[in-house]
């Protein structure tokens, strides 16, 4: 009995702590900010505890979930509407460097040692401090880095070289079925897709992993049976 009390609670929870992430944004999966962070805690801890024992009320549980995700929303809405009640309840981004000097006093500020720092520097690729303009730690606590200009890569406008458009590839096939979303977008319908995939020796589409439209009017496939041997086809 204990164990189908359990099994309904997961079921009952867990959509609704999905309903919750949803309602309080995108952002939340991936970033998280001081208050962001503690919410999530709490609602992690009440739905764990929840699930774990059956002598917890389950709806008191979910309420609370519910409450506490309206209040983060809440909250969120505050902060974009109001500069000032942004700066109250989130750490402001702080300059750690500054044309290639560490700011000491700024790092206590936001308790960072010296190999918090250089550890985030190398995980951006840089390894020389001296190649840094400014270094910010964001409010997330993620570090943002602007290389003086002496030391960024050239870029083909620096070359005076001319490109081509990239754009993004349309899916047409995912995982063995017609993609409507990507066929509406490029104005195909499904039997065209067909033809083009028979065209190539294959039956249908059900022998296509992953098939997308290039912007230069190349069909990239990559068969259901062997993703290896992937293949661009011009038409």
């Amino acid at each position: 009995m204990d164990l189908i009390i359990v099994t309904v609670r997961i079921g009952t929870i867990i959509p609704l702590l999905i309903l919750m992430t949803l309602l309080m944004g995108k952002r939340q999966v991936g970033e998280l900010p001081v208050l962001d962070f503690v919410i999530a805690i709490t609602i992690g801890s009440v739905a764990g505890a929840d699930i774990a024992d059956i002598n917890i009320p389950h709806l008191p549980t979910a309420f609370a979930i519910i409450v506490l995700g309206i209040f983060q929303f809440i909250v969120s809405y505050g902060k974009i509407s109001s500069r000032l009640f942004n700066h109250y309840l989130t750490f402001e981004p702080t300059i750690v460097i500054q044309n290639g000097q560490i700011v000491k006093k700024h790092l206590k500020k936001i308790r960072y040692t010296l190999d918090n720092l250089l550890e985030l520097l190398r995980l951006k690729g840089v390894f020389n401090i001296n190649e840094v303009e400014f270094a910010i730690i964001e409010a997330n606590g993620k570090l943002s880095v602007l290389r003086k200009s002496q030391y960024e890569p050239p870029t083909a406008q620096d070359l005076k070289v001319k490109t081509d458009y990239q754009g993004v590839m349309t899916p047409l096939i995912v995982e063995g079925k017609v993609f409507p979303p990507g066929l509406h977008y490029v104005g195909l319908d499904e039997q065209w897709v067909v033809g083009k995939i028979n065209e190539q020796g294959y039956k249908g589409v059900n022998e296509i992993f992953f098939a997308a439209l290039n912007v230069d009017g190349t069909l990239h496939i990559s068969p259901e049976q062997d993703l290896k041997k992937e293949q661009i086809f011009r038409f």
